[in-house]
């Protein structure tokens, strides 16, 4: 750490001191190495900058020993610029970004962002007879976000958080405790804190409105990060390179899967494949549970093998949906029951937890009576991992982890590296980086899909796909799905979904159905899940809801290229696919608490129908931009809301004006995409004089195929001069990717006049204008080696 003495005091921080720890006095601050050492009475900070927007700040009691080990960061700390202060009251230590001081008495840390105060250590740390907490001051205007997947309403101040994932069967509006709970808390005031600390514990976002926020453990670090940025999209890049950005899920994981508790037989499942094929509704997958290997729910967890009575010919049945561009996905849990046929191999490999006389643990819940696979056990993770990869070896292209809350976990059960609780909230994050580091080693070309019930902060870096758990068949389970998909997203796990359709409860309700079905179209995975009692597939619903449903699918491959370059910007920035307005609008009290509508990427806004029989719909259009409905080329100008009448066969939806939305021709899957021949729409308005977009694409397979230049980057530009409009096509090709050649249909929506001429390099070409609809088509023939320009006199 380079030190520059100064003698100025820095007293922005005045006033944001509002509460101090006057029990901690301050001794001394020294510099070691590239980071800050504070000694206090009862012990040490130690004080760390990554970089100017993010900074870590560890307490070591004394008589303790700092713990380096974090299970969720994986950036390295660089060396930072800084101007440190020491004076008779103050240590300040400033950079171009985020600064701190330290009151020394009474002692108090606080943060700041190019001199703007952020947030500071009330009391600090404290241990309390049960727990550790680090308490921090807020102001009280500030909107909180955070804790992980919660249906709470946007802002989740005023409530004290369990951090202990648990499944909750048939949420509807109202959850607090739910599968992912994440140590974050972000706040409108475009901070976050992470707190680096894998044991159970509680987050209280102020619950006695004292203006509090307090982070509760029973045990581990003392540390946290805070994390700033100049934009909220610029924070979650910021958080994302520090716990790890998501690798690119395959292109096919964009498509639709068919899905539902469960499929009993190979029969069934090749039977309903074959429903799919004859309606002529488009599938990526089939997702296989838990009687793939035995044929009732409870007594067979764990068996992990093929269960041949029912699947006689599992391989060729595999291979067969293959050969229709059909991937399996197969469910697995990490519990083994004493009744299964695999209890005896898993007790004599001592691969299990254990109890507190070392002996396998045993305990009963709802499968049955069971053990749990110890992953972290060295010996234990490689058993876990050959199954894995004995399923890849017969064709498998997925794997689902099911119950890895884990569902029950008793306190009192050891795992090789602590106790139960010490390790419960990482167990999912833990399971899923098995099976990625599995793939890395044996599958190195191969992107695995890995859906999870269960994970902590960093869990994106792991390639997890998380979803929302056992919603209820309800609107009121409809209603909480965007605020939770939105809330992860911004907390780096941006693929988070929903069951389609719900999943628990016997209600057949086709309008339900639909609208579920038509928000999935502007979701990150499109699976519709459900108990039997109500079949999940498009293919056994009624005719009205099966050609909606198709009408919803095939909108969803239809944005395939726009949807795979949001897969892209993911994995570049961590930038999440469903955005709140307040991304847009962030000095817009009025959303910063809603999830009623949201963005889709940069460009679409979407504003789901989540109650039933609504015939209009009031939307908001966010200011700075103007906008066009989707489906009708409706202009609407931002800054203002609009009461909008419904259409049953789909949801309100609108592009920006100024947008380049790449669309893909029809498939059947998205084995059959053609990258060479798309539709490219540009929504024209007066407003907008210039506008670029790039869309992304590769082979949609390969692993990390951007970083080993198998990849074209597509731009495409519109600029408008008094009496002509001009666009321009350029790529960037990768060094291992080939140029090609592309035809384009270039559709040019509220183009009101009828062009006097147009040319393609230089030569003209022979268009259609519709006067009706106001809609410009030019047939584009691109070589992408080359730069291409179209101009149009108007």
């Amino acid at each position: 750490m380079k030190i520059f003495k100064v003698v100025i005091i820095f007293l922005f921080f005045g006033g944001h001191l509002l509460s101090q720890n006057t029990h901690r006095l301050f001794k001394e601050a020294t510099e070691k190495g590239n980071h800050l050492e504070i000694k206090v009475s009862d012990g040490t900070y130690h004080i760390e900058f990554y970089n100017p927007q993010i900074i870590e700040t560890s307490f070591i009691p004394a008589g303790e020993t700092f713990n380096p080990k974090s299970h969720a960061v994986v950036l390295k700390p660089k060396m930072v610029k800084t101007e440190l202060t020491d004076t008779n009251n103050y240590v300040v230590c400033k950079t171009e970004g985020i600064s701190l001081s330290i009151q020394k008495q009474p002692f108090q840390i606080a943060y700041s962002y190019k001199g703007k105060p952020i947030v500071s250590e009330k009391a600090g740390y404290v241990k309390t007879d049960s727990l550790e907490t680090i308490q921090f001051n807020l102001t009280k205007d500030e909107v909180l976000y955070g804790g992980g997947a919660r249906a709470l309403g946007m802002n989740r101040r005023g409530y004290r958080l369990q951090l202990y994932n648990r499944a909750h069967y048939g949420y509807e509006t109202h959850s607090e405790l739910m599968n992912f709970t994440l140590p974050i808390v972000m706040s409108s005031k475009e901070y976050m804190v992470h707190f680096d600390n894998a044991p159970i514990g509680f987050l209280d976002l102020d619950s006695k409105k004292d203006n509090t926020l307090s982070y509760e453990t029973i045990s581990g670090r003392k540390t946290y990060q805070v994390i700033v940025g100049d934009s909220w999209l610029d924070l979650i890049n910021n958080y994302t390179d520090l716990t790890g950005k998501q690798p690119m899920p395959a292109r096919w994981v964009l498509g639709n899967f068919s899905s539902r508790f469960g499929y009993h037989s190979q029969k069934e499942v090749e039977a309903t494949i074959a429903k799919f094929k004859e309606e002529n509704i488009p599938v990526d997958a089939v997702i296989l549970d838990l009687y793939w290997f035995g044929k009732e729910v409870k007594g067979t967890m764990g068996n992990l093998q093929v269960y041949k009575d029912s699947f006689p010919d599992f391989e060729g049945m595999v291979s067969r949906l293959k050969s229709k561009s059909v991937k399996t996905v197969m469910i697995t849990e990490p519990f083994v029951l004493t009744t299964s046929k695999r209890w005896q191999e898993a007790v004599e490999e001592d691969v299990l937890a254990k109890d507190s006389l070392g002996n396998p643990a045993r305990y009963d819940f709802f499968f049955g009576n069971t053990g749990l696979i110890d992953i972290y056990k060295p010996k234990a993770e490689q058993w876990f991992w050959n199954i894995y990869k004995g399923l890849a070896n017969k064709g498998v292209e997925g794997i689902w982890g099911d119950l890895g809350e884990p569902e029950l976990h008793p306190s009192w059960l050891k795992h090789a590296t602590g106790t139960a609780d010490e390790v419960h909230n990482i167990y999912g994050m833990d399971w899923a980086r098995l099976v990625y580091e599995g793939y890395q080693r044996d599958f190195p070309n191969k992107r695995p899909f890995i859906l999870m019930r269960a994970g902590y902060s960093g869990s994106q870096r792991y390639g997890l796909i998380p979803w929302s758990g056992d919603v209820n068949r309800t609107w009121g389970g409809l209603q909480s799905q965007p605020e939770i998909a939105l809330q992860m997203g911004m907390q780096g796990l941006a693929y988070m979904h929903s069951d389609l359709g719900g999943f628990a409860g016997a209600n057949l309700d086709d309008n339900l159905y639909t609208r579920w079905l038509q928000y999935g179209v502007f979701q990150p995975i499109y699976r519709p899940h459900a108990q039997e009692d109500v079949p999940s597939e498009p293919v056994f619903r009624s005719e009205k809801a099966k050609a909606l449903a198709k009408q919803s699918i095939e909108l969803r491959y239809k944005l395939l290229p726009y949807n795979y370059n949001l897969v892209f910007q993911n994995n570049q920035t961590g930038a999440p696919l469903m955005r709140p307005l307040f991304f847009e609008e962030p000095d817009n009290d009025s959303l910063k608490t809603k999830a009623s509508e949201y963005l889709w990427g940069h460009d679409f806004l979407v504003s789901p129908i989540l109650k039933d029989s609504v015939y209009t719909k009031q939307v908001y259009f966010p200011k700075n931009n103007n906008w066009f409905d989707f489906y009708t080329d409706e202009f609407i100008e931002g800054g203002q809301t609009k009461d909008l009448k419904t259409n049953e066969n789909s949801i309100p939806t609108f592009v920006r004006a100024g947008a380049f939305v790449l669309m893909a021709k029809p498939m059947q899957s998205t084995e059959s995409y053609n990258g060479n021949d798309l539709e490219l729409h540009y929504y024209n308005d007066t407003s907008i004089v210039e506008s670029e977009r790039q869309f992304y694409n590769d082979d949609g397979k390969t692993s990390k195929a951007f970083e080993k230049g198998q990849y074209e980057l597509l731009e495409f530009e519109f600029e408008s001069e008094k009496k002509q409009v001009e666009f321009e096509f350029e790529s960037e090709i990768g060094e291992n990717y080939s140029p090609s050649i592309k035809h384009i249909e270039l559709i040019v929506h509220n183009f009101k006049k009828e062009p006097k001429r147009i040319k393609v390099e230089g030569k003209r070409v022979e268009i259609k204008w519709s006067k009706d609809n106001k809609t410009l088509i030019v047939p584009i023939t691109w070589n992408t080696k080359n730069e291409l320009e179209i101009k149009i006199k108007i």
